[in-house]
C-alpha cells in the first residue's frame, strides 16, 4: 500500500492549537502553568533566569535565539544541536538540527513535538501541551527545512536515522526536564513519533499521533482506491469526477494559465518535467485533496460541467495547491519524496473515469519529484517491521483520526497494549482531540494525563535504561 501525506502546513496549524475547550468538554482542567507576574517574573520550580545558561550548558546544544511572542508564563528559544549524518558512523560527518522550545517549567511534563518537516518558529503550543501545562520541544525533521548537512546525502534520511536523533534529543533534554515525556505529531509527524517508538520505546512516557498513515505493502494501494470510491456522498463524488474531467478535457487552456503563473512568478518546472505533467498531477490528485482538507459541505462549491475555465483553474489551484508542483516548492520538498519512494510508500487514486485523458503513466509516483541523478532504492521491509511493531508491542499510543480522511485509509491498529484509536465521525486530516465525540474525547484527556503522571521510576526503561530520570552516560557528545 502506498500513502501520501499533505505538502501543506495545514495540520501543524492545526495541531499547534489551544485545546482548552477538550479539556472543558471532558470536565478535566487543565495542568497549572506557572503565572506571569505583573512585574514580569513567572512563578515555578526553577529560576527561569537561568534557563539560557541551563540550555548551553547542554553539550552539542546552541542558543540560536530567543524570541518574543510566547504566551504568558512560557519563553521561546530556537535551538541548534548538533547531530551525526550517520549514527552507525562517527566519521560520516554531523549537521545542525533545528528545533524549538516552549519553556515553562523544569518540572513540568515535556512534549516531543515532531514536525516531519520543517519546525514552525512560532510560539504555538500543540494540544497536548496545553493539556498537560508542559514544556514543548519541537524538532525538524533531519534535512528539511535548515537542518541539513554541507554535503547532503540522501541516503542517510531514513526512518530509523530520525528515529535515532529523536533518541539523542531526549536523552540530552532530560537533564534538563526530568519528569514525565509525551510525544505527538500530526500526519507526516505522527508517523515520526511511531517510528521514533518502535526503535526507542521507553524515550517517552505516551504518544499522542494525530492523522498518521500506515503503510504496510507499497504493492497493495487498493485500500484507497477503495475508499475514495465510497467516502462523502455520490453526489460528491460523481462532481469530483466530473471536475477532474473538465479539466483535462480543457488541458490546453488550463496548462496555459499555469505557465503564465509560472512565468509571472519566475517558476519553473524543471523537476516535475512540465507544466503539463504537474497540472495532470494536481487533477490526479484532486479528490485525494478534497477529502482531506474538506468535508462534504464543501461539495457545492465544486465547479459543474458548465463552469469557466476560469473558475475551474482557481477551484484547482485552492483544492489541489498548484504551486507545490512547480521548483521553488518543489525543490524544498525532494527529501519528502526520497522518503516515500524508499521506504514510506505512497498511493494510488481512480482513473477509470479518466480513461483517455491521462498522457503519462505512474505521474504521481515519488520519482517525479526527485531529480533523476538521485538514486532511489526501495526497502519493502521499514513499513511492515512498523506495523508489526504497532500491533504487537505498541503500548502507551493514543492514534486520533477522522473517518473522511483518506490519508487513514489503512490506519495504524494497535494491539491491547494501553493503545488505541479514536475516530472524529465526519473529521479530516486536521482532528483534535477536541474534536472527538464527548465520550472519546474524555478518555483520550483522561488517558494523557494518565500516561503524564507516570514517574520515572515506575517506568520499564528496558534497555534504554536512563536511571532515575537521568541520562544514559554511554551517548558520546563529542560531535
Amino acid at each position: 500500500m502506498r500513502t501520501l501525506t499533505s505538502l501543506t502546513s495545514l495540520t501543524r496549524r492545526r495541531l499547534l492549537t489551544t485545546a482548552v475547550s477538550a479539556a472543558s468538554a471532558a470536565g478535566l482542567g487543565l495542568a497549572a502553568v506557572p503565572a506571569q507576574a505583573a512585574d514580569g517574573t513567572r512563578a515555578g520550580a526553577d529560576d527561569v533566569d537561568d534557563v539560557v545558561d541551563a540550555l548551553r550548558a547542554l553539550p552539542g546544544l546552541r542558543v540560536i535565539e530567543e524570541r518574543p511572542g510566547a504566551e504568558p508564563g512560557y519563553r521561546f528559544f530556537v535551538l541548534g544541536l548538533r547531530q551525526p549524518v550517520d549514527h552507525n558512523d562517527p566519521g560520516a560527518g554531523t549537521f545542525e538540527q533545528r528545533l524549538t522550545l516552549l519553556h515553562t517549567a523544569t518540572d513540568r511534563p515535556t512534549v516531543l513535538f515532531s514536525t516531519g518537516y520543517e519546525v514552525p518558529l512560532i510560539p504555538r503550543r500543540t494540544e497536548p501541551a496545553v493539556l498537560l501545562g508542559g514544556n514543548q520541544l519541537g524538532v525538524e525533521h533531519r534535512f528539511f527545512g535548515t537542518s541539513r548537512p554541507a554535503a547532503l546525502d540522501l541516503t542517510h534520511l531514513t526512518i530509523r536515522q530520525a528515529a535515532d536523533d529523536h533518541h539523542r534529543v531526549v536523552h540530552l533534554f532530560r537533564r534538563l526536564y526530568p519528569g514525565a515525556w509525551i510525544s505527538t505529531g500530526g500526519s507526516k509527524g505522527g508517523m515520526a513519533s511511531v517510528y521514533h517508538r518502535r526503535f526507542h520505546p521507553h524515550d517517552v512516557d505516551g504518544t499522542v499521533a494525530y492523522s498518521a498513515p500506515n503503510n504496510v505493502d507499497d504493492r497493495e494501494d487498493s485500500a484507497y482506491v477503495r475508499f475514495l470510491e465510497h467516502v462523502g456522498t455520490p453526489a460528491a463524488r460523481d462532481a469530483l469526477k466530473t471536475a477532474q474531467r473538465q479539466m483535462l478535457l480543457r488541458r490546453t487552456d488550463m496548462v496555459a494559465r499555469y505557465e503564465a503563473w509560472a512565468a509571472a512568478t519566475g517558476d519553473t518546472f524543471r523537476i516535475v518535467g512540465s507544466a503539463d505533467k504537474a497540472l495532470e498531477i494536481a487533477v490526479l490528485r484532486v479528490p485525494f485533496m478534497f477529502w482531506q482538507n474538506r468535508t462534504a459541505a464543501d461539495a457545492t462549491a465544486i465547479p459543474g460541467p458548465d463552469a469557466s475555465t476560469d473558475a475551474l483553474y482557481a477551484w484547482l489551484e485552492k483544492t489541489a495547491a498548484l504551486p507545490v508542483y512547480a521548483d521553488s516548492t518543489a525543490r524544498d520538498y525532494i527529501p519528502y519524496w526520497y522518503q516515500l519512494g524508499t521506504q514510506m510508500g505512497y498511493l494510488d487514486v481512480p482513473t477509470a473515469h479518466l480513461n483517455g485523458l491521462l498522457h503519462y503513466p505512474d505521474a504521481i509516483e515519488p520519482r517525479s519529484f526527485v531529480p533523476p541523478d538521485i538514486p532511489m532504492h526501495f526497502d519493502a521491509e521499514a513499513m511492515p517491521d512498523i506495523d508489526r511493531w504497532v500491533r504487537r508491542r505498541a503500548g502507551q499510543m493514543l492514534f486520533v483520526n477522522g473517518t473522511q480522511d483518506p490519508s487513514v485509509a489503512e490506519p495504524f491498529r494497535p494491539g491491547p497494549r494501553d493503545a488505541r484509536t479514536l475516530w472524529v465521525p465526519g473529521g479530516n486530516h486536521h482532528v483534535t482531540i477536541a474534536d472527538l465525540a464527548p465520550a472519546d474525547r474524555t478518555e483520550a484527556v483522561t488517558t494523557l494525563h494518565r500516561l503524564a503522571q507516570s514517574s520515572c521510576d515506575d517506568r520499564d526503561m528496558g534497555s534504554d535504561h536512563f536511571g532515575s530520570c537521568g541520562v544514559d552516560q554511554r551517548d558520546s557528545w563529542n560531535l
